[in-house]
């Protein structure tokens, strides 16, 4: 079997409900006993995680990288727009669906409250937008000149972004992920999560679960993998973890940590 049998178009993994006490006032899931929409909530903690991680690790190995290796510079630039790609869909996910949605569930005492947090929310974001296009553009043009400026421009971009997503993510998760786990109803999730489409190849698919599950919990690794499809799943094991560590080492110098 080949990684054409993954949907080249499909829904970035999102994980299952973590096994957690829920919060008071929490509506329960009929099934499991977990908050209903923590789903939600664990789907954009895991995604974070990976972003912050992959930012910084770019930037600080195209500082190290020879300026004008063609192979080494073009290896950095693809995970950068893969990287790129995928937090650019993020943010169109939350600003069209994940965020109207929270605010139709939110009781309209706290409506004001919500758009205010939500308008910092599109305000950091917008910056980062912008960020991930100006790396890009610093990757073509290193891919072009091979000088170790048009390097060093890139790494530099790749650290400030990695700075701005930190505090980012840091300040979402303390005001809006809350909000999530309280208000937004599970169905709202469950239709967003099935309409979340990016299209990324098979290849690039596979790539992007393992990053996410290389340094996920063992829960979160566990749901990750029930939330692809059987035949994500059954690539993933018959090739795409070892794709996936070749294609760490080729990136990193060094197998991924588990």
């Amino acid at each position: 079997m080949t990684a054409t049998a993954v949907r080249a178009t499909s829904t970035i993994p999102h994980p299952r409900s973590p096994e957690r006490a829920p919060r008071p006032g929490v509506r329960e899931h009929e099934d499991h006993g977990t908050p209903a929409t923590c789903r939600a909530v664990a789907y954009q903690r895991v995604l974070h995680q990976m972003v912050r991680r992959e930012w910084r690790r770019r930037g600080d190995l195209a500082a190290w990288a020879p300026a004008g290796d063609p192979e080494r510079t073009a290896t950095l630039a693809r995970h950068a727009d893969l990287v790129g790609r995928v937090l650019l869909h993020h943010h169109a996910v939350e600003r069209e669906a994940v965020w109207p949605a929270l605010l139709r569930a939110v009781p309209a005492d706290r409506t004001a409250e919500v758009r205010a947090a939500l308008q910092d929310w599109t305000d950091r974001c917008a910056r980062i937008d912008s960020m991930l296009r100006d790396v890009a553009t610093a990757a073509r043009q290193w891919c072009v000149t091979g000088t170790a400026h048009a390097r060093d421009v890139f790494a530099a971009g790749c650290l400030a972004l990695a700075d701005a997503v930190d505090a980012q993510t840091a300040e979402e998760e303390a005001v809006l992920h809350p909000l999530l786990g309280e208000h937004l109803q599970v169905g709202d999730w469950a239709v967003i999560a099935r309409s979340a489409h990016c299209r990324l190849s098979a290849r690039e698919q596979l790539l992007v679960l393992g990053l996410v599950l290389e340094d996920a919990s063992a829960g979160d690794r566990a749901r990750l993998l029930s939330g692809v499809t059987p035949a994500t799943r059954l690539a993933w094991r018959l090739h795409g973890a070892r794709d996936y560590r070749a294609a760490v080492v080729r990136l990193r110098g060094a197998p991924p940590a588990a």
